[in-house]
């Protein structure tokens, strides 16, 4: 298996399994098309404030990614790295690949203050495997103010 930055060839991958993420245990809601599609382009051309993370089967497809954001956070005085999304193939999932995606991100941000991420009460599997690799809860609870997108 081999871990890699996202590249313009993974278009179709991204943005298949963003959507299908959004339909897992993993989150209360879709998102419009025009996001995922927003997103990848936004990662194509760089950005200081996100990053992708794909990780190939032994053929050489790819099968998972890990989508970033980038922070900064006083509270932990540094760089904090949200793990976004994770997504693993569904048939690949309990084979290690997630843990071996976070490990990369590890290595890739090891500057890094925090890692963050959530996790939704009802995705019991991924809470085990962030508790397994480090991962302790908050006590905060989230709010967001959505916007209506630009332009």
């Amino acid at each position: 298996m081999r871990i890699r930055s996202i590249e313009a060839a993974d278009r179709e991958f991204f943005i298949d399994r963003c959507h299908a993420f959004y339909k897992t245990p993993a989150c209360d809601h879709e998102i419009p098309q025009q996001n995922a599609e927003r997103t990848f382009e936004l990662l194509l051309h760089g950005t200081p404030y996100a990053d992708c993370l794909i990780a190939e089967d032994e053929n050489g497809q790819p099968c998972a990614y890990c989508l970033l954001a980038l922070t900064w956070s006083n509270e932990a005085g540094g760089l904090c790295v949200w793990l976004e999304e994770i997504m693993v193939d569904d048939e690949l999932r309990g084979k290690g690949i997630g843990s071996r995606l976070i490990a990369a991100v590890h290595e890739k941000y090891n500057t890094a203050a925090r890692y963050r991420l959530e996790v939704t009460e009802s995705n019991v599997r991924a809470s085990a495997l962030y508790h397994m690799l480090g991962f302790e809860d908050l006590e905060y609870r989230q709010m967001i103010l959505d916007t209506p997108p630009l332009g």
